[in-house]
């Protein structure tokens, strides 16, 4: 039996060697964000089989860079990039196999040089994580 993601989520397009090895990985593209899906599976676990707070924040910083470039491109700011300089994880919960998770920014602050953002995580709908992160903007 084969997993499909919610209605709205389709395979995520950015690909990159860190995430490789949690793939699939789905997202879902609004005006003002991006979401990103995942299925918990065993490889995406700790040694005591729940999910790995690493593929947390590697995953959170993602959906929060990616949402910071939509809005960015939407306000027509242009940009040559972002990265990172600071991100704060929160883990409010746990995760197993099996379980959906969302990462979705529900705040953003874009600025030419830097951009501020704040995201929620859930597993089924309940929260397990939230981040807080900046980005500097890199010229275009």
């Amino acid at each position: 039996m084969s997993f499909s993601p919610p209605e709205g989520f389709s395979p995520h397009t950015r690909k990159s060697p860190l995430t490789d090895p949690w793939e699939p990985l789905y997202a879902r593209v609004l005006e003002d964000r991006v979401l990103i899906g995942l299925e918990v599976r065993a490889p995406h676990a700790n040694s005591r089989g729940m999910l790995h707070g690493g593929l947390i924040a590697g995953l959170v910083d993602n959906a929060m860079g990616l949402s910071c470039g939509q809005v960015l491109a939407a306000q027509g700011i242009a940009a040559g990039g972002l990265v990172t300089v600071s991100l704060n994880v929160d883990y409010l919960g746990l995760a197993k196999p099996g379980q959906w998770l969302v990462f979705d920014t529900h705040f953003l602050k874009p600025g030419k040089t830097l951009c501020f953002a704040e995201a929620g995580v859930t597993a089924d709908g309940a929260a397990i994580a939230r981040a807080r992160a900046s980005f500097k903007v890199l010229p275009a």
